[in-house]
């Protein structure tokens, strides 16, 4: 049988870069040698494109090590590192292309529209999928309007004014801080007083010029991700207990030890399938494909789900929560990926 061209497209101009360098790494290494030539495509910080060799030793140079935060960007590494052109991209004979990268630039549909221009097949959702779920409020409304519930929120813009008692007297404290387009909880905080949250909104700011205050909801986090297209399909559900810290924050994600991922979760069978059906329910609102990983928050006070967000690219290590998911449903993590790339290129039949 002819081996797939799959081109693993990983970096990006984000600030989790080395998380996607992480990521792909791992991808490359679990993919079956016998079904992929993988052609490996870094995107620099900078934006440069590399590919083949040079996009393989742009990964050697800038993996993160064992304590160490990132890598050197060595952008032009070896006399072949060129920058690509679309025109140069559409001619080589990829069958199709494996996004694993995170936030802006790989995550929010602009490489996705780049690449339906090339006419070159993708795995995961398209350009409008990804541009919603990037943002928190476009995606709360389209969960809103599906009958999931939400948590009540104000959005403030860059350099307008804004009066901390006002949203206080509205929200309440504590109030859940947010950029509204970033991955990996990056900028998010929890503001317990009128101090905090005049200084997580600051914070916030600095990731975006749009930022959401939610009420907060004291509860258990449950994430459920969602695999398939015409029919999809839910993995057990996950349970994340943040052991470091307050929430699912960036170092409880990515730190050794940060949380604790029950899987499948513990909890009543009613919550399990109607949480469920709340993620093939916003998967589908919002137009999803091949994989996504719904979050929600079952309250405490109310005993309700509520709906937060939905990531287009999950984690995709061994270890990140789908591939976890997948795992405890009998599916190990390279017939995880068999299964997402076979799947994106039957929607292309």
């Amino acid at each position: 049988m002819k081996k797939i061209n799959l081109a693993v497209i990983f970096g990006g101009k984000s600030n989790e870069h080395e998380i996607s360098l992480k990521s792909a790494n791992e991808v490359m290494n679990s993919l079956n040698p016998d079904k992929y030539d993988i052609i490996p495509v870094a995107i620099a910080k900078n934006g440069q494109w590399l590919i083949g060799e040079a996009g393989r030793r742009y990964m050697e140079a800038n993996l993160p090590k064992a304590g160490q935060e990132g890598g050197v960007d060595a952008v032009a590494i070896g006399s072949d590192a060129v920058i690509f052109s679309g025109e140069e991209l559409s001619r080589m004979e990829i069958d199709i292309a494996l996004p694993i990268g995170h936030g802006a630039f790989i995550e929010d549909g602009r490489l996705q529209g780049m690449l339906d221009m090339l006419d070159l097949p993708y795995v995961f959702s398209g350009t409008l999928a990804h541009a919603l779920a990037m943002n928190k409020q476009k995606t709360k409304l389209v969960a809103k309007n599906s009958g999931l519930k939400v948590a009540k929120e104000i959005m403030l813009r860059k350099n307008k004014k804004y009066d901390v008692g006002k949203i206080i007297a509205k929200l309440g404290l504590p109030i859940v801080v947010k950029p509204t387009e970033s991955g990996s909880s990056v900028g998010i905080s929890i503001a317990k007083t009128a101090d905090d949250l005049a200084a997580a909104i600051e914070t916030a700011f600095g990731y975006g010029k749009e930022v959401m205050l939610e009420q907060f909801i004291a509860g258990r986090e449950l994430t459920v991700a969602v695999m398939g297209n015409k029919n999809p399909k839910v993995l057990p559900v996950v349970e994340i207990i943040p052991k470091i810290s307050a929430f699912f924050d960036y170092a409880a994600k990515y730190q050794k030890g940060g949380s604790e991922e029950v899987c499948p979760a513990d909890i009543p069978e009613d919550i399990r399938k109607k949480v469920q059906k709340y993620a093939v329910k916003i998967f589908q609102a919002l137009s999803c494909q091949d994989l996504a990983r719904a979050d929600f928050i079952w309250s405490k006070t109310d005993n309700k789900l509520y709906f937060l967000e939905i990531n287009t690219i999950p984690g995709m290590t061994g270890t990140s929560l789908a591939p976890q998911a997948a795992a405890a449903a009998g599916i190990d993590f390279t017939r995880f990926l068999d299964k997402l790339i076979s799947e994106a290129l039957k929607r292309q039949k």
